[in-house]
């Protein structure tokens, strides 16, 4: 796995078998954010945004491909290579799948007619497609690009979610998302329940109570729960704890902080809540943590 430990962003390459990779790219920069990479023809690309945009540049940047919130783009040319060459721009999260053709026929390969690039006819042909992610989609790219499991457990987490993600797209019954997730269908109630994401992670120190939340939302407070839970598979608050832990991780990580104001920091009045929050979440207090980043 390579990452880049930047703050401002996330560039992370994880490997699920051999001939596929998955990337997670996180811009929370306010500059925009170039990923490159080398991609030989033998590969299919699935490219999914959950939030923000972005573009492929082809050819020298003789040919552009726009990268739009909440849709996902699937790239396949048997003739010729096509690298990677990213451009995100600000407040941007994006998950790439890279599968080898043979991998991918291996997978498939008792489900092929359902897929137009796989038949016999078309082994040959370049194809290209764009479509807007269903709700149930985004679940899980939230989750693969929050995981919040133990490292061991990482690996096997991430192969999970990324054939998860895989069977969801080539999933052609129109009625599965609305028939999972009747509250997700509603495109008003999935901005409100970001803006309720985003209003918790901007006053993540003195958060709002559930109540004024909803309010500000103009949402119900159980449509506030239920869709929340929805969309990003835990709680509100939950959610919220999550973040704030790994953005206490990253704090320490830093080295410029001590335990005290890093729990300040990320909003606890008392260091011991802020310990017990750390450890219930690592299975280590802060202080360990800081201790075996020198070791």
């Amino acid at each position: 796995m390579m990452k880049n430990n930047d703050k401002s962003s996330l560039n992370v390459t994880t490997q699920i078998e051999e001939g596929f990779w998955v990337h997670c790219f996180q811009n929370n920069s306010t500059k925009m954010m170039r990923k490159t990479q080398a991609v030989n023809s033998s590969f299919i690309q699935f490219h999914f945004c959950l939030k923000g945009r972005g573009q492929f540049v082809f050819n020298q940047g003789n040919y552009v491909f726009p990268v739009e919130e909440e849709h996902n783009i699937l790239l396949f040319n048997p003739q010729r290579d096509l690298p990677i060459d990213l451009q995100l721009a600000p407040d941007t999260w994006l998950v790439s799948l890279v599968i080898s053709i043979k991998k991918f026929h291996r997978l498939f390969s008792q489900d092929a007619e359902h897929i137009p690039f796989l038949s016999e006819e078309n082994t040959t042909k370049k194809y290209y497609d764009t479509a807007v992610s269903t709700p149930n989609m985004a679940v899980v790219l939230s989750q693969i690009l929050n995981t919040n499991v133990h490292p061991s457990m990482q690996g096997l987490y991430m192969k999970g979610k990324v054939y998860e993600l895989l069977s969801l797209y080539f999933n052609k019954n129109e009625d599965a998302n609305s028939a999972q997730c009747p509250f997700l269908a509603d495109e008003d109630n999935v901005r409100k329940i970001r803006q309720a994401k985003e209003i918790l992670l901007t006053d993540m120190t003195e958060p709002p109570s559930l109540i004024e939340l909803s309010q500000q939302i103009e949402l119900s407070l159980n449509k506030l729960k239920e869709g929340f839970k929805q969309l990003y598979g835990e709680t509100v608050y939950g959610y919220l704890l999550n973040h704030k832990m790994e953005e206490a991780r990253r704090l320490l990580d830093s080295g410029k902080f001590n335990v005290n104001e890093v729990g300040l920091k990320v909003g606890y009045s008392t260091s011991s809540h802020f310990i017990a929050a750390f450890k219930k979440k690592y299975g280590t207090t802060p202080k360990k943590y800081l201790l075996s980043l020198s070791s």
